[in-house]
């Protein structure tokens, strides 16, 4: 039998019809894929409401499997070539996570929707997450175009180098994958921004939970840094001020973001998720892909914030400011994030 897919960062398209409908009446998530062929109404905003998402219908179960309750150890293997100015925004975001000083709305305060999640003897998920051993792999040790197994291949290379292999953590570890703008992913752009799964101990040896998340500057901005880029065939839609000066990069954030609160509620695809099979789950992020803030659905973000400077974010880390989608909330049956309007 065929291994199982990695599960997405973005929904694909397939998985939006399924949806809309199975899900009837949730939230509509969005981003601006190439090959859609949207009417008129697919770009209309959506109305404000108080429950963003909220559905009686989206049955996210718990299917008995752990969750990352230890602290969580974020290793990052930034595969290409990155700027020192880049690696930083991303590590200061990972940081952030854990950082429960930082100015309101913060991305802490967006971490305690994920720390809701618990496993089957009521742990929750850990509030603890931080940056372990990193790994460089700037020549392209395994070429600028990578299928889905072969970044298990770079992931392999990571942890059994001869010299500083990243430790084996398969009980609290997250091994991110990042590539530079310059390499390309199966299924980049065209229907993922990023995906996670865990290894195969064939491929790797050890089964570990990881994510690959692109940076698409170059391969496809109007799509995956999306709202900080905008597609050429949506000449009405203005792109907004990215709050870190790197639309690359400050698009990855919310990617990132999805993944690890994916991580760390479903590492191993027998936890938290909706849907009846587990090789296509609709987990807590994808509930609520696009929406940033209160009033969000379809093609609209929801309400943002925007600096004196003009740019915009929604919440606040480790001296920077970042734009990062909210997740889903099974407590109260709808996505919610630290920057939500009262009404």
């Amino acid at each position: 039998m065929a291994p199982a897919q990695p599960h997405t960062a973005a929904i694909t398209l397939a998985r939006l019809f399924f949806l809309l409908a199975f899900f009837t009446g949730s939230v509509i998530c969005w981003r601006p894929w190439p090959h859609s062929q949207p009417n008129s109404t697919d770009f209309l905003f959506g109305g404000s409401k108080k429950y963003e998402g909220s559905s009686e219908f989206v049955k996210l179960k718990y299917h008995m499997g752990p969750v990352l309750t230890a602290n969580i150890t974020v290793y990052p293997i930034w595969y290409g070539r990155w700027q020192k100015s880049q690696k930083r925004i991303i590590r200061e975001f990972i940081s952030s996570i854990s950082a429960g000083d930082s100015k309101l709305p913060s991305v802490a305060g967006w971490w305690k929707t994920v720390q809701l999640y618990t496993d089957q003897t009521g742990s929750n998920i850990s509030r603890s997450v931080h940056i372990g051993q990193e790994k460089n792999d700037r020549f392209y040790s395994h070429g600028k175009s990578l299928t889905r197994l072969s970044v298990q291949s770079v992931i392999k290379s990571a942890v059994t180098a001869s010299t500083r292999p990243l430790p084996i953590n398969s009980k609290s570890g997250v091994y991110l994958l990042l590539t530079s703008d310059d390499v390309y992913v199966q299924d980049f752009c065209n229907n993922v921004c990023g995906f996670h799964y865990f290894t195969f101990p064939s491929i790797v040896g050890y089964t570990l939970p990881y994510a690959w998340v692109g940076n698409s500057a170059k391969l496809c901005p109007g799509v995956c840094a999306y709202p900080f880029s905008v597609p050429a065939y949506m000449p009405g839609l203005k792109a907004v001020k990215s709050p870190n000066g790197d639309v690359g990069v400050d698009a990855m954030i919310s990617v990132i973001a999805h993944e690890i609160a994916e991580l760390a509620t479903n590492p191993f695809v027998n936890a938290w998720y909706a849907g009846q099979d587990p090789v296509f789950p609709v987990e807590i992020a994808d509930l609520c892909e696009g929406i940033y803030g209160t009033g969000g659905g379809g093609s609209y973000t929801g309400q943002m914030l925007n600096d004196k400077d003009g740019a915009t974010y929604n919440m606040h880390g480790i001296r920077r400011r970042f734009l990062v989608q909210w997740v889903w909330n099974h407590v109260v049956n709808y996505c919610t994030g630290p920057n939500a309007l009262d009404k």
